[in-house]
């Protein structure tokens, strides 16, 4: 994805009409997950249950350096619009990556081990967000392609 591309797409989800403060900024951290390969992407809304933020964002990437990379797309991002981040831990070599945007939290979890921690246990009971479908990164299917290796290169 080009610097270009995700500027773009960020910032219609930030001045989207559809989400007002903070939620876009939780959108816009899930759509970053999602395009970067992220599954299992939940928006907690837990307003009501703690004063530490309006949102959690759990989000799940298959490996160490995607969720590095994740990271430092959404904080990039976020600080870009306006909202750097208040703290971040984790972010070298962890399994768990925790991104404190004050009124969102951005929790993202190498794939095997969300389950040791289970978050998604503890905030069971708050509302979750919906999050579109096109929110998550898509590969194009080709059908015109042949397997038999021609014009590889």
């Amino acid at each position: 994805m080009s610097n270009a591309y995700n500027n773009n797409e960020i910032d219609k989800i930030i001045d989207s009409e559809q989400f007002e403060f903070p939620l876009n900024i939780a959108m816009a951290s899930a759509w970053v997950m999602g395009n970067l390969k992220g599954t299992n992407l939940k928006i907690y809304d837990v307003s009501n249950r703690t004063s530490l933020a309006d949102y959690f964002i759990l989000g799940s990437m298959s490996n160490a350096v995607q969720a590095k990379a994740a990271a430092e797309e959404i904080s990039l991002q976020l600080k870009r619009l306006g909202y750097p981040s208040k703290s971040i831990e984790g972010k070298d070599g962890a399994d768990w990556i925790l991104l404190d945007h004050g009124d969102v939290i951005v929790h993202i979890f190498v794939d095997i081990s969300r389950d040791n921690y289970a978050l998604d246990e503890l905030w069971s009971d708050c509302k979750q967000v919906e999050i579109p479908q096109e929110y998550y990164f898509s590969g194009t299917n080709d059908s015109d392609s042949s397997d038999s290796g021609e014009n590889y290169f």
